[in-house]
């Protein structure tokens, strides 16, 4: 399974701005793949971030592809998600950047405008987008040009501990009418019950998930389309307000618990632990949570949807595959990630590991091969009713998570009032992407 988004996020903060210094050093774009295969050897570079795993089931990707096209070889360069993005800025601002890249969607935006990555929408004759839904392939567009195609998707989602509402005695709610009332309803009937060991809800506020999620039901959203910051305070201080209200009432546990578990491995968790029945998680990491907790659990969609001003559930990439502006080898690179992207084989290999796979066709043909939880998390996504994509996280909004993190601590240790937290959050993320 790959790693959670909200992890690599807050790790992400650690080396932007190395990462930005090198990529100003990059110039424009260019390159077409829409050339023909050479008939003569040619060498690609394949770049990636990972788990030992992760890069054994690659290279078995890379084989296939490779015996079915043999005069191509792929050399793969992986890395630890913490020098990835070091090493991938140097290599960019010398013009040795790798021809295939592991692309994230934090970066996706400051690569495509300083021209480092191939628009693949000159790829057509080497790269089928068929099957892959419109609003998948729109997570990977920025200025209307496609620069990623997404390998896997993610959707926020609410995971419940069914075996903790029957030994309760508390109604599992129906997810496709239930409010966010609801869940401060069946929250406190928990915690009522638990006694102190166990609360309802898991709070939550430390990924940009949750407040996405609010502002787009709300009709509103992040970022507008010229990349500054476009939610209402109102809207901003309503969700801080909503996770206060839940800690005060005890349907979340304290402060101090929440922040903790917020900092520790998913394994740390209330949900993981089963001290708390309900947690905003990515769908994809229910199979990681229910190892963990060895009880039942099941995924429900957001509360809130069925009365929403527009739907705030969306499509988030797990990552994506991107081709170097400056590559050699655009129509070669191309076709290699059409072959990560839609061939059935390499599905069968990577499996879930780089998420529920965006191809629609190759998603269908692994279902009966994944684990209940993993076959679980696939159909959740392709029963969800989204809205259009996000747009894309604008240069110099990497950091959003670690700022959302200070004002969410802020807001629950009542240090500043939701509404502080509002007129900050935006101020000094709207700072960030001016001084990008």
């Amino acid at each position: 399974m790959h790693t959670p988004l909200t992890r690599r996020s807050v790790l992400a903060l650690a080396i932007g701005a190395g990462a930005g210094a090198a990529l100003a050093a990059c110039g424009g774009g260019g390159g077409d793949a829409g050339g023909d295969i050479s008939g003569d050897p040619v060498t690609l570079r394949f770049t990636w971030w990972g788990s030992d795993a992760r890069h054994k089931r690659t290279q078995q990707v890379i084989d296939l592809f490779t015996k079915a096209n043999p005069t191509i070889t792929v050399k793969g360069e992986f890395k630890e998600w913490n020098g990835y993005w070091d090493s991938l800025a140097t290599t960019v601002a010398a013009n040795d950047a790798p021809d295939i890249i592991q692309m994230d969607e934090l970066y996706l935006s400051s690569y495509a405008e300083r021209g480092a990555l191939l628009d693949l929408g000159t790829a057509a004759k080497h790269l089928s987008t068929a099957d892959f839904d419109a609003g998948a392939l729109d997570t990977g567009k920025v200025d209307g040009k496609q620069y990623a195609i997404p390998t896997g998707l993610a959707a926020y989602a609410i995971v419940v501990n069914t075996d903790l509402l029957s030994r309760y005695r508390v109604a599992l709610p129906d997810d496709a009418t239930w409010t966010w009332d609801d869940l401060k309803r069946v929250g406190a009937q928990v915690s009522k019950a638990g006694g102190g060991t166990v609360t309802g809800v898991q709070s939550w506020g430390f990924d940009s998930g949750g407040v996405n999620i609010w502002a787009r039901q709300a009709g509103a959203s992040l970022y507008d389309d010229e990349g500054n910051v476009a939610v209402p305070p109102a809207v901003l201080a309503s969700f801080w307000q909503y996770l206060l209200d839940l800690t005060k009432q005890g349907i979340a546990p304290p402060p101090s618990v929440t922040v903790e578990r917020a900092g520790g491995a998913l394994d740390q968790s209330g949900t993981a632990t089963n001290t708390s029945a309900f947690g905003t998680w990515w769908n994809t990491q229910l199979t990681s949570l229910a190892e963990a907790s060895g009880q039942n659990l099941k995924l429900l969609r957001q509360p809130g949807e069925a009365r929403a001003a527009t739907p705030g559930a969306y499509y988030k990439p797990s990552m994506f595959w991107s081709v170097s502006a400056r590559s050699a080898h655009p129509a070669e690179a191309a076709l290699f990630v059409n072959f990560l992207a839609n061939a059935p084989e390499a599905g069968e290999v990577l499996l879930t590991d780089r998420g529920v796979p965006a191809n629609t066709r190759v998603r269908a043909a692994i279902t009966p091969k994944l684990t209940a939880t993993d076959k679980a998390a696939a159909e959740y996504l392709g029963a969800l009713k989204t809205g259009p994509a996000p747009r894309v996280t604008p240069k110099g909004a990497s950091g959003i998570e670690a700022i959302l993190k200070r004002h969410t601590e802020g807001v629950l240790f009542e240090r500043q009032t939701p509404q502080q937290a509002a007129a900050a959050f935006i101020k000094e993320l709207q700072a960030e992407i001016d001084a990008a």
